[in-house]
């Protein structure tokens, strides 16, 4: 099975880390002590913001034009819809509709904070697949007081 993380050519780095051991694909980054939420999502690469960003394309002239000899410029906006983006890579994630509402990494984590009251969650591994698109697959284990062991990912599952 391919492990899928997201690798970031910014950082040079796969977007994943655990505490105090590899995971089975080796990659990521390992940390020694349990990390709060920022410090989860700085060292999962999550630390990233993702934006709605209109849709444009062609019209009939620059759709057939000849990209050696002319610009070429997408003119016509797409109406209610809207390309999600990373803005610290400008990698387009999908597209959405004019509704769609946007969760931050950062919120993702702050709802788990928020259910033991900011201070009780340790975080074990985190991560991103794929683009960095499917946040709900960073897929964190965490360990919260009476030391149970929860995947995030089957409480909340956000896609960009």
């Amino acid at each position: 099975m391919a492990h899928k993380l997201n690798y970031n050519d910014k950082t040079q780095k796969h977007s994943f880390f655990s505490v105090q051991e590899k995971a089975w694909h080796g990659l990521g980054q390992i940390v020694k002590d349990y990390p709060t939420s920022s410090e989860a999502i700085k060292h999962a690469g999550l630390d990233y913001e993702v934006e709605k960003r209109k849709l444009f394309t062609f019209d009939g002239e620059n759709q057939n034009g000849d990209p050696d000899s002319a610009i070429i410029i997408p003119e016509i906006e797409v109406p209610n819809f809207f390309a999600t983006v990373r803005t610290d890579t400008d990698e387009v994630l999908g597209v959405v509709g004019k509704d769609y509402q946007i969760v931050q990494n950062r919120d993702a984590f702050n709802f788990f904070d928020a259910i033991v009251g900011g201070d009780g969650i340790q975080y074990e591994t985190a991560g991103a697949l794929g683009k960095g698109d499917f946040p709900a697959h960073w897929d964190p284990k965490l360990r919260i007081p009476r030391g149970q062991v929860v995947a995030a990912a089957s409480i909340v599952s956000p896609k960009y």
